[in-house]
């Protein structure tokens, strides 16, 4: 009607979510800021399988056992200290790099293939990436259980020779965070189960090859460039570095090298994880 007025429907509510860094730079779809619930459902799960979780330290410590005392008796000392000692920080970090990655690519390969975890959660207010944050955080935590527990098993072998022994945690920590993230990325690529042997079979000679029983001056030069390119040498230098000294300026740049691998890790699982399951 002619002089009728119409007065303003209110707007409807919207939901605020948290103002973080991560916020700003990611689209709002990507993430809401609530990594922290994904991470306590992994924790909860953990406590009926407790046993596997407790499986995974015992591997690096057969292994220290084995070479360092067995063969570390015929081998001698390796660069000033013993075999056992030498080869201790290299296992350390090998024990953080499979307590990250069986987490975020075996695990992460089922519930993504398999169980629809993801979908579910993505049902909810949870984006993509609070489920790759809560995840590696998850790897991240179980990684460094494995190292503490490791670091233990050192001291009391009085294998540390440095108090920067002290950083062999943090750093394990580091390690475990690069490895989770890319691991995590690697899973979303992966389609079927016989697809998970191609991750075993890079691990497996990463594992032999990058200076973990004996130094890189073994190898032709060659050899060496390409070992020194692997992020497990990067791991076993930092952990030496830590545990044996004496520290050089090149540690810096070696935890440099697993920031990098945190950051496009996460950045490439939690956009992989928004393409495969927000169609």
């Amino acid at each position: 009607m002619t002089g009728s007025t119409v007065s303003p429907q209110p707007a409807a509510p919207t939901t605020r979510r948290p103002s973080t860094l991560i916020s700003r730079v990611l689209p709002l779809q990507l993430y809401a800021g609530r990594a922290h619930v994904v991470l306590e459902r992994s924790l909860l799960v953990s406590r009926r399988v407790w046993w596997i979780v407790l499986s995974g330290f015992f591997e690096p410590v057969f292994f220290l056992f084995a070479m360092g005392k067995g063969l570390g008796a015929l081998v001698g000392d390796v660069g000033g200290v013993s075999y056992a000692a030498y080869i201790a920080p290299a296992l350390l970090a090998t024990s953080a790099m499979n307590g990250a990655l069986y987490d975020s690519v075996h695990n992460v390969f089922f519930e993504l293939r398999y169980e629809k975890l993801y979908d579910a959660m993505l049902a909810t207010s949870l984006g993509p990436m609070d489920v790759a944050l809560g995840k590696i955080a998850w790897s991240l935590l179980r990684g460094g259980l494995y190292s503490i527990a490791f670091v233990s098993v050192m001291a009391a072998m009085r294998l540390l020779s440095s108090w920067w022994a002290l950083l062999a945690v943090p750093a394990a920590l580091l390690i475990a965070l690069g490895f989770g993230a890319v691991g995590m990325a690697v899973a979303s690529f992966l389609t079927t189960f016989q697809q998970l042997d191609w991750v075993d079979t890079a691990i497996l000679p990463m594992f032999l090859f990058s200076t973990t029983f004996y130094p890189l001056d073994v190898y032709p030069r060659g050899v060496q460039i390409v070992v020194e390119c692997l992020p497990l040498y990067q791991g076993i230098e930092l952990m030496r570095g830590l545990c044996l000294g004496p520290v050089s300026p090149s540690l810096p740049w070696h935890a440099l090298y697993f920031l990098i691998m945190a950051v496009i890790g996460l950045v490439v699982a939690s956009r992989r994880l928004g393409t495969l399951l927000l169609k």
